[in-house]
């Protein structure tokens, strides 16, 4: 095994490291002497490139990305049995390793929220929080959920929808300009995509995404069509924080029933977002999670309460409404006083 090319004293370092089935590559940013972040991105095969705003963080602390083996700039071996849960934990773990992160937060978006849980539930020590953003704990819920996201969606989409999987075409054009309408809806509000998503889409490893999970984010044939932890969410002790958009196909209601179900935990509910509020809500959401970060390793206490951020406009509203009460309450003093 090679020696890290991570020092602390450096803006960021890269390598690669060996894991079980080839070698991923890996990026760390920042200096400071905080316990790490290490990041978990989504697809599954959906390189770390979209999550690059997290990298704010390494003021305070190492910020470490990588790129699960199959897509980005890690090796793409063409094996579908080493397209696993256990597997993705395993390789988390020899990256820790290889790191020497004795300490570490760590953070997965959707699909790498489910390492994250894995890998919680499998190796806890040494394991100071959890971030799941965008969660999929429980894919019985996620098909649930992505049915009730479907409805909402305009008849005619619904119907070509409908009307391909029932003869089996999904890869007939007019379903894949129906697929990208639920995605504009409920993964990524924001046109033109950012560059780092752009960057994100040209890395994905497609064999990796359609062996896991299927052909898209609301048809699951993969793998992981079983995957369901939920029952297991009341044996996690580390703080955790559940983050998600009001659009997000990671339903609010259920990124709070998690939440209802971990014994140490706060969620986030971001208003102008759908899937990536780190992106939609860049600054609020950087805000909020290093809250919770310093909240952690000050020993404050982690509040069991819904962080909900609000739009400006709803702000607006719920001034106005709390000042239009307070002068209720003004004149109907001042009247009895009279």
């Amino acid at each position: 095994m090679s020696t890290p090319t991570f020092k602390v004293g450096s803006e960021y370092n890269e390598g690669y490291v060996p894991v079980p089935g080839g070698r991923v590559w890996y990026r760390v940013h920042g200096t400071a002497e905080a316990t790490p972040l290490v990041v978990i991105h989504g697809g599954p095969g959906y390189p770390h490139d979209y999550l690059e705003p997290l990298a704010a963080l390494a003021q305070d602390r190492p910020v470490v990305f990588y790129d699960q083996l199959g897509c980005g700039r890690s090796e793409r071996p063409d094996n579908p049995s080493l397209w696993t849960v256990e597997r993705a934990v395993l390789e988390l773990d020899a990256l820790r390793k290889h790191l020497k992160l004795r300490r570490v937060h760590l953070y997965g978006h959707s699909w790498g929220s489910m390492v994250a849980v894995d890998y919680a539930l499998t190796w806890p020590d040494g394991l100071e929080s959890l971030i799941l953003a965008s969660p999929c704990i429980s894919i019985p819920r996620w098909i649930e959920d992505a049915a009730k996201l479907r409805e909402a969606l305009p008849e005619e989409v619904r119907q070509v929808l409908d009307d391909c999987e029932a003869r089996g075409d999904l890869a007939a054009p007019e379903y894949l300009r129906a697929t990208l309408e639920y995605y504009r809806h409920y993964v990524c509000r924001l046109d033109p995509k950012p560059a780092c998503v752009v960057r994100s889409d040209n890395g994905a490893g497609a064999e990796v995404y359609t062996t896991m999970w299927g052909p898209n984010e609301f048809y699951l044939t993969g793998v992981l069509k079983d995957y369901d932890r939920s029952d297991r969410l009341g044996d996690l002790t580390v703080p955790i924080l559940y983050t998600c958009g009001a659009f997000d196909e990671a339903r609010p209601d259920t990124t709070n029933w998690y939440h209802s179900q971990s014994p140490n935990a706060a969620v986030a509910v971001f208003q102008q977002s759908s899937h990536i509020p780190h992106l939609e809500e860049q600054d609020t959401y950087l805000s909020v999670l290093n809250q919770f970060l310093k909240a952690v390793e000050h020993g404050d206490a982690i509040p069991g309460l819904v962080w909900t951020h609000r739009t400006s406009e709803s702000r607006l509203f719920f001034t106005l409404l709390w000042f239009g009460f307070l002068l209720v309450v003004f004149f109907f003093a001042l009247s009895r006083g009279c």
